[in-house]
């Protein structure tokens, strides 16, 4: 007789529409590749995500390991929504102490702070997202969150919302428009490995690092985002990112 199918339990949530599915593997069980990644984050055939993300046992000082795969398989070093996508997903499941919790990553140690739950399923989930580093010349700057951004001002709304492709598929790509209030930021992103999404977290950090360098916005600033807003503070040493984080779906599926 054939044996089962092994089955995968998920959740799936979206910051911002910035949309993820959760895999929590604390025993380690339940390994990720580029293949997994691309069956289950495809809108047609599988659950449909901008990725997959696993959560495996903390290293050292830490009580988490955050793992992610973009929707075309590559390997991310970091993700701000995925970040409290992972966050919402752990505390929901009882899986940390607490609201307050340190987790491990390809870019460092991220601190989360996972606020009371709003309505069913919505939380609002901060994380410090360590440095940003900022180099270039006003309007046109590459920022390092963590994982690599080039961050590209623009002269009106019309220009922003131009249809364009991929500006650079090697790097995550925000177009920026100053405002429309003080402090504050319209962005359109491109995300590497994934394409143009709703939000995107690190993106958020980068723009709001470039913009404040170029003079155009303060310390904390708003950053909107065709699926919602993202507050971004820029701290002496480090930023930190704030949003909502909403639960979809608890899914189980049939391993590929």
């Amino acid at each position: 007789m054939v044996g089962a199918m092994p089955t995968l339990r998920l959740t799936k949530h979206h910051g911002s529409g910035n949309d993820f599915l959760v895999l929590l593997d604390p025993d380690g069980v339940h390994p990720i590749d580029a293949g997994l990644a691309r069956a289950l984050c495809d809108r047609h055939t599988g659950v449909g995500a901008d990725g997959l993300i696993r959560a495996s046992a903390g290293t050292a000082g830490t009580q988490l390991t955050f793992e992610l795969r973009n929707a075309d398989g590559s390997a991310a070093e970091m993700s701000g929504n995925g970040m409290r996508c992972l966050a919402q997903a752990a505390v929901d499941a009882g899986l940390v102490d607490g609201r307050d919790f340190i987790v491990a990553t390809a870019a460092g140690q991220r601190a989360v702070s996972v606020h009371r739950e709003e309505a069913p399923g919505l939380r609002t989930v901060s994380v410090d997202m360590g440095a940003a580093r900022v180099s270039g010349s006003p309007g046109r700057a590459t920022v390092d969150v963590g994982n690599p951004h080039l961050v590209l001002q623009v002269g009106d709304a019309a220009a922003l919302a131009a249809p364009t492709e991929t500006p650079d598929p090697a790097v995550n790509v925000e177009l920026v428009l100053p405002g429309p209030e003080p402090d504050a930021l319209t962005m359109r992103v491109f995300e590497r490995g994934v394409g143009e999404t709703l939000a995107c977290g690190t993106g958020a950090i980068a723009a709001a690092a470039a913009a404040h360098q170029w003079g155009l916005v303060g310390t904390h600033v708003v950053v909107h985002q065709r699926g919602g807003d993202g507050i971004v503070d820029l701290c002496a040493h480090t930023t930190v990112l704030t949003g909502p984080t909403q639960r979809v779906a608890r899914v189980e599926v049939d391993r590929p």
